[in-house]
């Protein structure tokens, strides 16, 4: 359950595979096809979890004594999350785009509209990828250098929208079984939501999964993840699109920032002034190579 040391042990062997040349590009092959066949088997399972999220959130209603107290839980759950989204995406990141670039971070987001779209719809960063590419390429001008750099690992790894809404799940589930947490289950459940998003997949209700890596870490029961599933193809939208901007603002940003440095080194470089020596012996020749022929 350790998905940061795997990821990062993946980082590792990458680059290694990458430094034998030809020699990893055979396993580097396996991997991809690993991969594929993974993906494939994700596919098969997607379309049989509506049957098996009904009959474990089934199950959960049966032990409920109370089911509209469950109800009005759900509710506040779903609120709560899509509030967080809403604060982070509509407040914070913006800020922080400012905060560098001094410029209007809804302009940036208006050219991104097609994307944000996609992604509400279909619930899935990697799917978004494409079209994320194309209009901040297209409309906001970003350099094909850093979108085709950043928006991959940032689909993968940038997932700030699923940490909000995992916290939250974790509070909801430690609530649900009245349990108090301390100031140190907390700080857990924050360092340990970051940790988990990173290795969150980009795919639908791929954030839901990493969650039982938090309730494992603070001591809960990973039943009540049924719950989560079951209302999550809401959250999971607003999620979404969350992950996406936090994509977006940060190849907005590096585009900011490296034209600027390139600036600063053109400057440097314009500040360097070579004089000139007259050659006296030339007699009027600008040539040296014309006044050695002449003396030889």
């Amino acid at each position: 359950m350790n998905i940061l040391g795997l990821v990062l042990f993946a980082l590792v062997l990458g680059v290694a595979l990458k430094k034998l040349g030809p020699e990893g590009e055979e396993l580097i092959r396996f991997f991809n096809s690993f991969n594929e066949a993974t993906m494939v088997l994700v596919s098969w399972i997607m379309w049989y979890v509506p049957l098996g999220i009904t009959f474990l959130v089934g199950s959960k209603i049966v032990e409920m004594d109370n089911i509209m107290l469950l109800v009005t839980s759900l509710g506040k759950y779903i609120f709560a999350s899509i509030l967080g989204h809403i604060i982070h995406g509509g407040i914070i990141l913006p800020l922080i785009y400012f905060a560098v670039t001094r410029k209007n971070p809804f302009t940036f987001l208006l050219g991104l509209i097609t994307p944000f779209t996609t992604a509400f719809a279909t619930c899935s960063s990697s799917a978004t990828l494409p079209s994320m590419i194309k209009c901040i390429e297209d409309n906001n001008k970003v350099d094909k250098r850093i979108s085709r750099f950043i928006l991959p690992i940032g689909a993968t790894v940038n997932m700030d929208g699923a940490a909000i809404f995992q916290c939250i799940a974790a509070v909801f589930i430690a609530q649900l079984n009245n349990v108090d947490l301390n100031i140190g289950q907390i700080f857990t459940i924050l360092v340990t939501a970051t940790a988990s998003s990173v290795g969150a997949a980009g795919i639908p209700a791929g954030g839901v999964l990493t969650i039982a890596i938090i309730l494992e870490a603070i001591g809960l029961p990973t039943n009540d993840i049924s719950l989560i599933l079951a209302v999550d193809w809401i959250v999971d939208r607003t999620t979404t699109v969350v992950n996406v901007e936090g994509d977006a603002f940060g190849a907005g940003i590096l585009d900011y920032l490296n034209p600027k440095e390139m600036k600063e080194k053109d400057t440097e470089l314009s500040d360097v002034h070579v004089e000139a020596i007259p050659n006296i012996k030339a007699d009027g020749e600008t040539s040296p190579l014309w006044l050695n022929r002449r003396l030889v």
